[in-house]
């Protein structure tokens, strides 16, 4: 009767840790992370008789989670990547309203500053065209400010959710690194026993973890999951972290970049290790890959635009006679130094050809023997062990390191065009000083009696030669022999007897014309200062030109093309994350279905699983009754 009873009294126990395992499942069903369990029965140790040996029963070995490692690392990665994707999206998709704005854009401004200048080049005496021209200037300038803005506001929106970031990383891995530590005294104290619970609590903080920065998990004998991240920086190693920081970036002090806490020291993790994965990851690339790119790019075309425009409003002259002045203030690269330079240490960085401005940032580093200019879009350089100096001048892809005062091992970042559309500048404030027209004029004498003309001419490119209004005539010789004397003020005129051919380029103080037809003998032409020149448009027209001459990326694309371009970029970049995004979502819904037909609770088949537990409950009841009886009627004999 022992043996009967016992048995019943095993199964009657296996049945209520299967009930109860059941009702665990069916009230953790919307529990996020949770896995259903299922408990592990054998039998109990056959007892040897005569007749062979007899069961004893069944044990409970175990309860432990329907669990697969392989698809809670393929969710986990699949979530971290997804989330990297959903996050640069976010953030690329608010620069790409913005350049591609048909109102709110850089294109408007730009066509109707230089619908302006063709305004007055139409009526230069116009003050009503020169103000107009300010006007929209204005606007520009403004639009170019605020455009970059927003660019600078979006990187202040990145610099604040790095850092929070960081924060909830630190404390997802410190409930990690406790939770280690609670499995372990869980199943030491249950003999080894899976806690299955806190399992499920730790993958689900896991896999929250996943969705900020990219993991890999490395199980140990004892349970515990070190956690670690970029190329292999432990983050949670058993029961211990190691606490992430948001701190400045040494390269710019407007960025905020993540490091590792060691002592009283944070140790700087290079971005590209982080950019895997992880909404971390997501602002790591935008920022690295569009939005620095866009912002230098908006520069680059504020300065092409700035000093080109510059450089030819210098070749005019204004309606006071005056040779013309800057009509935009450009700013300078920005020059940012290391923090562990000498105080004393600096350089002066200049453009010196808008055209040839790329959209990348700079590094200039001296070792001891070689000074070196690096651009950091893809590690090209240029390397001199002579000191950069205004006479020796480093260069490189349109503007040039000189007066450079370095000590060994220390290094400055350069920013080209970086600052180029928060800081250009409307410099002319006065109608008169618009300079729309050529400095000198060039005419025939009323007496010549052939029919050589000479052209308006065009002054040289800068710098303006000092004797550029300085009268000068030209005579051909009498009798006529095909020659021609230059006679005036100036330095390095012509010399005498110089030989005519229709057409060509005559050129001195800064100016050359050209004279077409057949000069006679003593035909006279004269180049002097441009007076009374209110209504001559010749330099505004040349200023209206500039708006479809490739003057920028290496000559090959106008102001309005290379914003076109910019906006093509940013629109192919958003298009790609968008298609690129959605195709990881449902990889990852996929994941977790795949996951969930494993390891989630099924009401229905845990409804079936009480009915059959229930049965196999009361059945080892009877089993119970029935050895009671028997035992009566032993003692009853």
């Amino acid at each position: 009767m022992g043996n009967i009873l016992g048995v019943s009294v095993s199964g009657l126990n296996a049945a209520q840790a299967n009930l109860q395992t059941t009702t665990h499942n069916i009230s953790n069903v919307n529990t996020p992370g949770y896995n259903r369990q299922q408990v592990i029965q054998n039998t109990n140790i056959s007892l040897s008789s005569g007749a062979g040996f007899i069961g004893g029963g069944v044990r409970v070995s175990t309860v432990q989670r329907v669990y697969s490692e392989f698809l809670v690392t393929q969710a986990q990665q699949s979530q971290t990547k997804s989330s990297q994707l959903d996050t640069y999206s976010a953030q690329i998709s608010q620069i790409n309203n913005m350049v591609a704005d048909s109102s709110a854009g850089l294109s408007p401004a730009l066509q109707n500053f230089f619908s302006s200048v063709q305004d007055v080049a139409t009526n230069a005496a116009s003050a009503p065209s020169r103000q107009a021209l300010l006007s929209n200037t204005e606007a520009l300038v403004t639009r170019f400010q605020v455009m970059d803005q927003r660019l600078s506001d979006s990187r202040v929106g990145v610099n604040k959710q790095i850092t929070s970031t960081v924060s909830e990383v630190n404390t997802l891995a410190q409930a990690i690194a406790d939770l280690n530590h609670n499995i372990s005294l869980a199943q030491g104290q249950a003999a080894g026993q899976p806690a299955n619970d806190l399992l499920d609590q730790r993958d689900a903080l896991t896999t929250e973890l996943s969705k900020l920065i990219n993991t890999s998990v490395v199980q140990q004998s004892n349970g515990a999951h070190n956690i670690f991240i970029g190329n292999g920086q432990p983050l949670v190693v058993g029961t211990e972290t190691l606490k992430l920081k948001a701190v400045t970036s040494p390269q710019d002090p407007e960025e905020i970049t993540v490091g590792f806490v060691s002592g009283n020291n944070t140790i700087l993790i290079p971005e590209k290790q982080l950019q895997d994965g992880g909404s971390l990851g997501g602002l790591l690339a935008y920022r690295n890959e569009a939005l620095d790119g866009a912002q230098n790019a908006l520069g680059r075309i504020a300065i092409g635009l700035g000093q080109t425009f510059n450089d030819q409003h210098r070749l005019g002259q204004d309606l006071n006679g005056d040779l013309g002045g800057d009509f935009f203030t450009v700013p300078a690269p920005k020059v940012i130094s290391d923090p562990g330079n000498n105080a004393a240490s600096s350089i002066t960085a200049s453009i010196n050809d808008v055209g040839a401005l790329t959209t990348s940032d700079y590094k200039f580093a001296f070792d001891g023997t070689n000074y070196t200019l690096t651009r950091l879009s893809d590690n090209n350089s240029i390397s001199t062990n002579v000191l950069p100096s205004g006479a020796t001048p480093l260069a490189l892809d349109g503007f040039q390191v000189t007066d450079a005062t370095i000590n060994a091992n220390e290094s400055f970042i350069i920013q080209p065009t970086r600052e180029g559309a928060k800081n250009i500048a409307l410099a002319v404030n006065d109608t008169a000083k618009i300079a729309a027209a050529a400095p000198v004029r060039s005419e025939a004498a009323l007496s010549n009696t052939g029919s050589g003309t000479i052209s308006a001419g065009s002054i040289n490119p800068l710098p303006i030669d000092a004797n550029l209004q300085q009268p000068v005539t030209i005579t051909f010789h009498s009798p006529f022999d095909g020659q021609f004397d230059v006679a005036g003020t100036g330095t390095g005129l012509p010399a005498n007897n110089q030989i005519f051919t229709a057409g060509d380029d005559i050129s001195f103080n800064g100016f050359t014309v050209q004279i077409a037809g057949d000069p006679a003998a003593g035909d006279t032409f004269t180049i002097g200062p441009n007076t009374n020149a209110n209504s001559d448009n010749r330099n505004a027209l040349l200023l209206g030109g500039l708006q479809t001459q490739n003057i920028l990326a290496g000559g090959t694309a106008s102001y309005q093309s290379t914003y076109g371009q910019l906006v093509s970029e940013i629109g192919s970049k958003t298009r790609e994350l968008q298609v690129t995004s959605e195709a990881q979502a449902n990889l990852l819904a996929q994941t977790n279905q795949s996951l969930q037909s494993l390891s989630g609770v099924n009401l229905d088949e845990e409804a079936a699983n009480l009915l059959r537990f229930q049965q196999a409950f009361q059945a080892s009841s009877k089993v119970i009754e029935i050895s009671s009886s028997l035992f009566d009627s032993i003692l009853r004999i």
